[in-house]
C-alpha cells in the first residue's frame, strides 16, 4: 500500500500572536515557520515522493515548495480545496484568547462532533471531506506508482488532527487529544484490513527508511522489531 506523509505548515504570523486565521488571505509563514519547513522539506528529502498534495492556502503552499523544492526527483504536485482549513466562519480572524471565552468553546473542546461554527462548517463535515480526500488521494498514487509509493498531503492541524483520528479508529469527540505540531509529519498507511498509524506529529528524526521499506498492511503480533533503521519514526 502507499504511504502518506500528513504534513502541517510551519507557524504562521497567526499562529504566532493568537488569531484564529481559517481561511483569511495573506497568512504566510513567519521567519520561524520558513526554517520550520526548510528541516522539514530535509528530513522528507531523503524518500523519493511520488506526489505533493496541498491544501490552497498560502501557508501550505509555502510549506509545500519547501518539500518539493529539496526533492531529487519531480513529484507531481497538485492543490485540492477539501484539504483546506475548517471553515470557522464569524470566528474567523479573533483572537483564540476571546472565543475560549464563548460558551461554544467548550463544546469544541469535549464534543467536537455536535459543532457547527457560526457561519461556517461543522467539525463533523470538515472531517468527512478531508478524510474522503486522503483516502482518494492515496488510492490514486498506489494505483500509479505501486505499493511502494509514498506521497505528502500539505494541510491544518485541525484537518489532519480529523485525518488521525480516523485512521486510529477514534470518534470525532476524542480528537482533541492528538498534538499536531507546525511543520510536524505524521504517518499513516491504508490497509486492506484498516488504516495504520506510524508515527504523529514528528518534528525529528530519519525517515530514510521509508524509501528502503514497503510498511506492512498486518500488524505484527507481539509488536515487531520498528522501523529498519535505528532512528525509526516515533509517535
Amino acid at each position: 500500500m502507499a504511504t502518506v506523509l500528513l504534513v502541517r505548515h510551519g507557524r504562521t504570523t497567526a499562529n504566532a500572536t493568537g488569531l484564529l486565521a481559517g481561511r483569511m488571505a495573506g497568512v504566510g509563514l513567519d521567519d520561524l515557520g520558513r526554517d520550520q519547513v526548510v528541516r522539514t522539506g530535509d528530513r522528507i528529502a531523503a524518500v523519493p515522493v511520488s506526489a505533493v498534495v496541498s491544501s490552497p492556502l498560502d501557508r501550505c503552499a509555502e510549506t509545500a515548495r519547501a518539500i518539493v523544492d529539496r526533492q531529487a526527483g519531480a513529484p507531481l504536485t497538485s492543490v485540492d480545496v477539501d484539504l483546506t482549513e475548517c471553515d470557522y466562519g464569524r470566528w474567523q480572524g479573533r483572537r483564540l484568547a476571546d472565543l475560549a471565552t464563548q460558551d461554544l468553546w467548550q463544546t469544541v473542546q469535549a464534543q467536537p462532533s455536535a459543532v457547527i461554527f457560526p457561519g461556517g462548517e461543522s467539525l463533523a463535515g470538515m472531517q468527512s471531506r478531508a478524510v474522503a480526500a486522503i483516502r482518494r488521494h492515496d488510492a490514486a498514487v498506489q494505483a500509479e506508482h505501486g505499493p511502494g509509493a509514498v506521497w505528502v498531503a500539505v494541510s491544518h492541524g485541525d484537518i489532519i488532527k480529523s485525518v488521525l483520528a480516523d485512521a486510529l479508529g477514534m470518534h470525532l469527540d476524542m480528537f482533541q487529544r492528538l498534538e499536531v505540531g507546525p511543520a510536524s509529519v505524521s504517518i499513516v498507511t491504508y490497509g486492506t484490513s484498516r488504516p495504520r498509524v506510524w508515527a504523529t506529529s514528528t518534528d525529528s528524526g530519519d525517515l530514510s527508511w521509508l524509501a528502503t521499506s514497503v510498511p506492512s498492511g498486518d500488524a505484527p503480533v507481539g509488536g515487531g522489531a520498528g522501523a529498519p533503521t535505528a532512528d525509526g519514526p516515533r509517535a
